[in-house]
């Protein structure tokens, strides 16, 4: 190759790489991003939203402290002592208006248990021995409480009149009294003495 060829291949190359920094000076350059560093940035976003997500659950869902106060606490007891009082007292003269007053307080296995206890034992003795009862509930602590279900353990005072027993008689005793939820109100669903 001759001189003036050499020349012409620097000359050449000396206008290419003129107009490349020309153009440069025109037009700002945008950087180019590495297929690394958007993965990383993508990354970094799921991590954030992930992290986001998982606080509301935690916080918002989940947390059961927070659902589960003093005043659940308090309504889950009142329902066990109002149930249980209202499944241990009658009289015979108001059974159908006692039953039905306690069935309102049970769910489930429990409520159709107690249905047919009380048509087929309670009712027939209650008439015939003029058996009366009147419980309450003196003590009262949560067990376990849950979103929907809770256990509550009772300490109850019942007096019992009866025809062969006119001056009564008088039995303490404990219940764990099982609850279930429905529709925002406590129901009893077990009834068991300890």
């Amino acid at each position: 190759m001759s001189e003036s060829g050499e020349n012409e291949v620097v000359a050449e190359t000396s206008a290419d790489e003129y107009a490349a920094l020309e153009q440069s000076e025109t037009e700002p350059q945008r950087p180019v991003m590495s297929r690394t560093s958007r993965m990383a940035i993508a990354l970094g976003a799921a991590l954030a939203a992930l992290t986001a997500l998982s606080c509301w659950l935690y916080l918002g869902v989940f947390r059961v402290d927070q659902q589960l106060g003093p005043e659940a606490e308090q309504a889950v007891m009142a329902a066990a002592a109002d149930g249980a009082t209202a499944v241990l007292t009658y009289s015979p003269k108001t059974l159908e208006k006692d039953f039905a007053a306690a069935e309102s307080h049970l769910t489930g296995d429990f409520l159709s248990y107690y249905s047919d206890f009380t048509q087929k034992v309670v009712t027939p003795a209650a008439k015939q021995k003029d058996v009366q009862t009147a419980a309450s509930v003196v003590r009262k602590g949560i067990v376990s409480l849950q979103p929907t279900t809770a256990e509550v353990l009772i300490f109850v005072n019942q007096s019992t009149i009866s025809k062969a027993n006119p001056d009564g008689s008088f039995s303490m005793s404990s219940v764990k009294v099982g609850l279930q939820k429905h529709d925002g109100r406590w129901l009893i669903s077990a009834f068991d003495p300890v």
